[in-house]
């Protein structure tokens, strides 16, 4: 349950979100990067705002019991030391998929995969290499999720669309980008959901222009120069 006042102060942070998107649009950098993966440019606006606003919808899965461990620790009071032994309690952690985070970037590949269908194989394969060299670099961070190094996916997605197919690299970037990270950095590390501590675990992210977006966006852009 959100407050007034932090009702508010979401609402105030999207919307400068907002304006700042609004000026990456202008200068034309995620337009250009649709455009070069053959989305009709009618519906770029349309796909920032909803991956902006998707990225605050978790569609819940289902839950899972973890074991949260307290640490024990030493106190020391007026010289004497007082040893608290470590804790163990269950919990729930709930398991979403995120609409901006997960879903639109996904279906966005999908469109890619179904309308080049002569390029099947080297998705296929350029997904499996990201997924397994994001899967090596992603860690779990309790309380925070599952994280990876910000370049390292988009720059592993660009170099090996470029070398599998020089010629169609941009499709096969964002779709490698995409759903490599997807599949390497969450989905490959699901059996490591009881070592965060969260209550939610979201897929995808729950974080506005989720890291999945932004990979799949520089990937493409990276295989254009």
């Amino acid at each position: 349950m959100f407050y007034l006042p932090v009702i508010f102060l979401i609402f105030f942070f999207y919307f400068i979100l907002l304006i700042f998107l609004i000026f990456i649009l202008q200068i034309g950098i995620i337009s250009f990067a649709f455009e070069r993966i053959g989305i009709p440019g009618e519906y770029i606006f349309f796909l920032l705002f909803l991956t902006l606003f998707g990225s605050m919808i978790n569609i819940p899965i289902k839950k899972i019991s973890t074991e949260v461990i307290v640490p024990g620790q030493v106190i020391n009071f007026f010289g004497w030391r007082f040893r608290i032994p470590s804790t163990r309690y269950q919990n729930e952690t709930l398991i979403a998929v995120n609409l901006g985070g997960a879903l639109i970037p996904t279906a966005i590949s999908l469109y890619i995969v179904l309308s080049k269908p002569n390029l099947l194989i080297q998705n296929i394969f350029a997904v499996t290499v990201v997924s397994f060299a994001v899967h090596l670099i992603a860690r779990p961070v309790r309380g925070v999720g599952i994280v990876t190094p910000a370049f390292l996916p988009p720059l592993i997605a660009a170099l090996t669309a470029l070398i599998i197919k020089p010629s169609y690299a941009p499709l096969i970037a964002y779709v490698s980008g995409s759903l490599g990270t997807l599949i390497g950095a969450d989905l490959m590390n699901l059996r490591r959901i009881g070592e965060l501590g969260a209550p939610v675990a979201s897929i995808g992210g729950a974080g506005t222009f989720d890291g999945i977006f932004l990979t799949g966006i520089f990937a493409v852009i990276l295989t254009s120069f």
